[in-house]
């Protein structure tokens, strides 16, 4: 078995977050922090598990502050753990160890991680019978479900095991450790055909064509004819022209449309050239012909290609869902065919035509088609929302924008009285630890018993203790959104000013992107790899580190404020340099990337809310307008007074593609 060691774990996350521990009202030796000394011996013990030799061997040493710490039980737990996952095979007094824990601790946050290192080890072990005295089904992943299957399967409690087994069959991926249970059912004749088709169509519907092809190998061959052409579709969606050469060919439409989506996400200008091919020789009609013509009309409109429009016209009323409208009404824009964007907005779901961004749009048309006072009705319904349209639409107006603050009230008795809470002051305590994923749970878990008001109380909660993204998340839950204060705060004003002056940006504008990118996270680390509160990739802080004269970072530095947002700053600013000072298109490169961002520029000038609105990735055009909402909040809080928004209504330009070098 793989040793894994927790303490050389704990000791990396411990080292990444002592740099930069949030921001509090009860610092380390504030009189109110009753477990200072606690704490840090906790902490230190925690990072010391994997040296230990035995668990008991750690426990001899640990204090009487220690043992009564609230944590402890996540140190106790820690060791055995340990024990269970060294190289030697653990024996039966460590199984009766976890065994006593979990019965102490079974339904607490503190038991999870424990009870699937203990599962694990009994799987590996075969030791069948105490692995299903202690699997629970509702905390159980896939792999920890198929263990279940197979020691059901050895211990022969066989009531019902085939139909379970056959529901977890029907999963797009690969489980290995449910091969034993697959094997069997397949022998008891359970696998059926159809059960076998059905997982092979998950596995392409996901676009898993190697498992597919893996799977369909069971089937007849005349069954696992379409799914293989399905496969080679996906894989190859040129050889569409197998079809259209041959209009006998026999082929599913649900396999066709599929790789002519596939041919329309990868070759553009291909699937332009075989569409009236496509119509023809498979004699579609156009109520046929329309999901071919919605998913090429998609596919252009991405790129702010003109013929998205004719396509779109290709489509039939009935095929037409949220995104369909909005790329309609996008192309349109895009086109700056105003009246066939007023027709695609009008065309939308009441509820979809009614939002904020559909609004100012439709304001936006009627403006352009010579309606002034539909315009000014239309943007100043748009004024009461709090983000980015409400502020276009105050700068078309030529009015300054503000938000519209609504304080959440504190209630000083309810909020001692959930601070006080068994799994609230575990969750404190395991954050201040730097205990994030298990702090996360048991936050849960306290948050889960609270009422509704408690649970607003507990946005300040979080925020009070300096973990700001729970707090945010806690509020997006409770649909609080406008206490700019509780919901916007500025742990990192000596860090920000100074990459302020050394780059010559805006403030605001770095506490906008650095909320965005991490919402206050100095330890964020993303699954790409990109580190701290302006989120860096290392080997970006790297280069930039070397353009701008600054210490060549580490990755564990980049962890660090003092480091890791004046690099964060610099490299912002490089981008607005490179795209000649276009501030919008640097935000998005920093998301997307320069290269992606190189592709969207226009060839001839465009608004910027245009060019904003016809960003493609969902993620970057939502990240852009957010960034610039924030930046008028923090602008707002700083100041107190309303912010003159004009130099949004800007023109985005096309530049020389020499200045636009490097990737994020």
């Amino acid at each position: 078995m793989k040793l894994v060691t927790l303490g050389t774990l704990a000791r990396s996350l411990l080292l990444a977050t002592a740099c930069c521990a949030p921001l509090t009202l009860m610092a380390a030796g504030d009189p109110r922090d009753e477990f200072a000394k606690a704490r840090k011996e906790f902490v230190q013990a925690y990072a010391l598990v994997d040296s230990q030799v035995t668990s008991g061997a750690g426990e001899a040493h640990d204090s009487k502050a220690l043992r009564d710490y609230p944590l402890y039980p996540y140190l106790q737990a820690a060791r055995i753990r340990r024990d269970l996952l060294t190289e030697a095979a653990p024996d039966t007094a460590v199984d009766r160890i976890a065994d006593a824990f979990l019965t102490q601790f079974n339904r607490d946050p503190v038991s999870r991680d424990l009870r699937r290192a203990l599962l694990l080890s009994l799987a590996e072990r075969r030791q069948w019978a105490s692995f299903l005295q202690q699997y629970r089904e509702p905390q159980a992943d896939d792999t920890l479900r198929c263990h279940s299957l197979v020691a059901r399967l050895e211990l022969q409690s066989t009531e019902r095991l085939a139909e379970d087994i056959a529901k977890q069959w029907l999963t797009p991926a690969s489980l290995p450790a449910c091969e034993p249970a697959f094997a069997w059912l397949r022998a008891q004749g359970g696998l059926t055909d159809a059960l076998t088709e059905q997982r092979v169509r998950l596995a392409l519907d996901k676009g898993n064509t190697s498992f597919a092809r893996q799977i369909a190998a069971y089937l007849p061959k005349e069954r696992a004819a379409p799914l293989l052409q399905w496969a080679t579709l996906i894989d190859n969606p040129r050889t569409i022209d197998t079809v259209l050469a041959d209009p006998q060919r026999p082929i599913e439409p649900q396999v066709l449309l599929a790789g002519w989506k596939r041919l329309t996400r990868v070759d553009r200008d291909g699937a332009v050239a075989r569409y009236d091919r496509l119509v023809t020789a498979r004699g579609l009609t156009e109520a046929q012909a329309s999901p071919y013509a919605l998913a090429l009309a998609l596919a252009l409109a991405w790129d702010r290609r003109p013929e998205a429009i004719d396509f779109f016209k290709r489509v039939q009323p009935s095929e037409f869902d949220e995104i369909s409208y909005e790329w309609q009404a996008r192309a349109a824009l895009w086109a700056r065919d105003w009246s066939l964007a007023s027709r695609a907005i009008a065309a939308m779901p009441d509820k979809q035509r009614e939002t904020a961004r559909w609004r100012y749009w439709s304001a936006r048309a009627a403006e352009n088609l010579q309606d002034p006072q539909l315009a000014r009705r239309l943007y100043e319904s748009v004024l009461v929302d709090d983000n980015y349209y409400s502020v276009m639409a105050a700068a078309r107006l030529d009015r300054p924008a503000s938000p519209h603050p609504q304080p959440l009230t504190v209630d000083k008795p309810q909020l001692a009285e959930i601070e006080q809470l068994p799994a609230l002051v575990r969750a404190r305590e395991l954050y201040w630890s730097a205990l994030r994923p298990q702090a996360l749970v048991e936050w849960a878990a306290g948050y889960e018993t609270l009422s509704e008001s408690a649970r607003a109380q507990a946005i300040h909660l979080a925020h009070r203790w300096g973990w700001y993204d729970q707090a945010v998340a806690t509020a997006s839950q409770q649909r609080v959104f406008n206490d700019y204060v509780l919901l916007y705060p500025q742990p990192y004003d000596r860090e920000v000013h100074s990459a302020a002056a050394f780059t010559k940006l805006p403030q605001d504008l770095i506490y906008s992107v650095l909320r965005q990118e991490s919402l206050y996270r100095a330890d964020a680390v993303s699954s790409a790899g990109a580190r701290g509160l302006l989120q860096l990739m290392p080997e970006t802080a790297r280069r930039t580190a070397l353009s701008w004269k600054r210490p060549n970072p580490s990755a564990t530095q980049l962890l660090e404020p003092a480091i890791n947002i004046p690099l964060g700053a610099a490299q912002l600013r490089t981008l607005v340099d490179r795209f000649g000072g276009q501030t919008t298109v640097a935000l998005a490169g920093y998301n997307a990337g320069p290269a992606a961002v190189r592709r969207w520029l226009p060839q001839e000038s465009i608004d910027s809310d245009i060019w904003i609105e016809n960003i493609p990735y969902n993620e970057t055009r939502a990240y852009v307008q957010r960034i610039l909402w924030h930046s008028v909040v923090f602008a707002w809080l700083r100041t107190g007074e309303a912010q003159r928004a004009d130099h949004w209504i800007a023109r985005i330009s096309s530049i020389d593609s020499a200045t636009v070098l490097g990737s994020r």
